[in-house]
Formats: structure tokens, sequence, C-alpha cells
């Protein structure tokens, strides 16, 4: 329901776009309710059960071992990916809450709190192509939402590539000017 506390949350004043309010109010009526574990817990328990689910949904199979990419040119610009694919392929699992696992299947749009996230995979490994952000919610049972894959394609991002590994290699370049500076080295 939409009560009186509630309408902040799904009143657009400004723009066309969606609030978070809306997707609650889908999600309350075809998901189970949360129960009281930490989003990070949750998304770390459901991370392998999304990998095989990704693995089922598109024959591909995918190595999960602990590791850090960093770039050959400057180690300090690196990401730890939930699974390889291949040289050219990632995966990125998204265990989120109801309301942004529906917002990200509705609009088809990995959430602007992680597009970053994607895009440094695509920086740190220049042979990677494609980074599949697999999205998976067992609390929608046995709907199509429950996963689902939004592929971020580097041709689709080569100009956000571009300027993001500029302003890290730029933003490395000061913070080691100013460790040098302070430790005179």
């Amino acid at each position: 329901k939409i009560t009186g506390s509630r309408l902040k949350d799904i009143l657009v004043k400004r723009g066309t776009g969606k609030k978070k309010g809306y997707y609650e109010l889908i999600a309350e009526r075809l998901a189970i309710a949360p129960d009281d574990e930490s989003p990070m817990d949750r998304g770390t328990r459901l991370e392998s059960e999304a990998v095989e689910r990704f693995e089922k949904d598109t024959g591909k199979k995918v190595v999960r071992e602990l590791v850090i990419w960093s770039r050959e040119d400057n180690q300090s610009i690196a990401i730890s990916p939930d699974g390889v694919v291949s040289d050219t392929e990632a995966v990125e699992c998204k265990c989120l809450s109801s309301a942004s696992h529906l917002e990200a299947y509705i609009t088809l749009q990995v959430p602007s709190e992680y597009r970053e996230q994607g895009i440094q995979y695509l920086i740190v490994n220049e042979k990677l192509e494609k980074v599949n952000f697999c999205f998976y919610d067992p609390r929608f049972g046995d709907l199509k939402c429950t996963f689902f894959i939004i592929e971020m394609k580097r041709e689709d991002v080569a100009e956000e590539i571009a300027e993001y590994l500029a302003y890290q290699l730029n933003t490395l370049a000061e913070i080691d000017k100013i460790v040098n500076e302070i430790s005179g080295f």
C-alpha cells in the first residue's frame, strides 16, 4: 500500500524515472519477505548459487577462485572477479534486495551503484570483452525474474573505460607524489 510515510519513496518530482519505493511495492507483492540476514552475508551466501544458475542457463563453465586481477602497467588498479568464463568473459554476481533486483530486471540496467564496478573489470583486464552481471534472488521462487543476466560489453562503455582509467592514473600519480613528499622517498 502507498501510505503517507511511503508517498515520498515513490513520488517523482523531477524526471521520469521510478524511485526505489515503486520497486519495493512490486517486491512486497511477489517476493518472500526478507529475513534479518545482513545484505553482505546474503550476497556471499548466494553467490555460488548464482554462478550455478549462470552455468545452467548458458551452458558455460565458470572458474571460481579467489584471485585479484591487476593491470599490467599499474598494479594499483585492480578487481576481484566473482568468476571467469574465458579470457574475454567474466561473471559478477549480485544478490540484492528484492526491490533493487526488480529494478534491474524491469529496467534491464545494471544499478548505478555497480556500473563502475563492471567498468573496472574492463579497465583492469584489457582482453575482457564482456562482464555478465548475474542477478539472483531466490525469494521470487519460480518466477522468471528470479535469475537473469545483464551483459556489459566493452564496446558499449569504451568512452567510460578511457575516462575512468585516466582518472585512476591521475589520482594514483597525485597520491604517489603526496606519499613521496611526506615520507621523503
